[in-house]
């Protein structure tokens, strides 16, 4: 804890032969750092705009955030590794941002849905998504998901998060609030 700010940073380490491994190391090193900075910089105004709306110091010393960066990993094979990098900062609000790799380390390369599910992966997606939304309306026609029209889903692209699970499923996931209000939380919808 350092100024009212509680880290709890755990970053992965992709090892492998060729490029590959560096590039997401890095990448993930430069998230995390800016992460960090932002969580500061999203401390400060906080304190700035307590204090200027007559918050006093003894109400402020006992305000703390939480900074978190975590990881998952989701499989793992000897030469395909799919996880989940997670940055996340609570306090007044929580919000948390994720971040996917899919990596053949023996081909030193990113994997694709279309590596995964085909030539035809955007209408599998897309068709297999779409029926997992129209399943979430309950019976008095309310769901969490924004029509597409309104900013709802509409199709996936080669910018979709996903990861694979063990059992060799893909998820397809969407950024908190992109497709459906906040308490849907975090959109993921299994590819069968």
């Amino acid at each position: 804890t350092q100024d009212g700010i509680h880290y709890d940073v755990c970053v992965p380490q992709v090892e492998a032969v060729g490029d590959l491994a560096q590039v997401v190391n890095d990448a993930i090193e430069n998230r995390v750092q800016r992460h960090l900075l932002k969580a500061q910089r999203d401390w400060d105004d906080y304190r700035e705009a307590f204090f200027a709306t007559g918050g006093t110091e003894e109400e402020w010393a006992g305000r703390e955030m939480d900074v978190i960066v975590n990881y998952e990993v989701k499989s793992q094979t000897d030469s395909r590794v799919s996880f989940v990098v997670s940055f996340g900062e609570g306090w007044v609000s929580a919000m948390e941002e994720r971040y996917y790799y899919n990596l053949d380390l023996a081909e030193d390369r990113d994997l694709t849905l279309r590596d995964y599910l085909g030539e035809d992966w955007v209408e599998v997606c897309n068709a297999a998504i779409q029926k997992q939304i129209d399943e979430s309306v309950d019976e008095e026609g309310f769901t969490f998901f924004f029509p597409a029209d309104q900013g709802g889903f509409t199709t996936v692209d080669e910018s979709t998060g996903f990861y694979v699970r063990e059992d060799g499923t893909v998820v397809v996931c969407f950024p908190e609030y992109s497709i459906a209000a906040g308490a849907a939380g975090i959109p993921e919808f299994p590819i069968a």
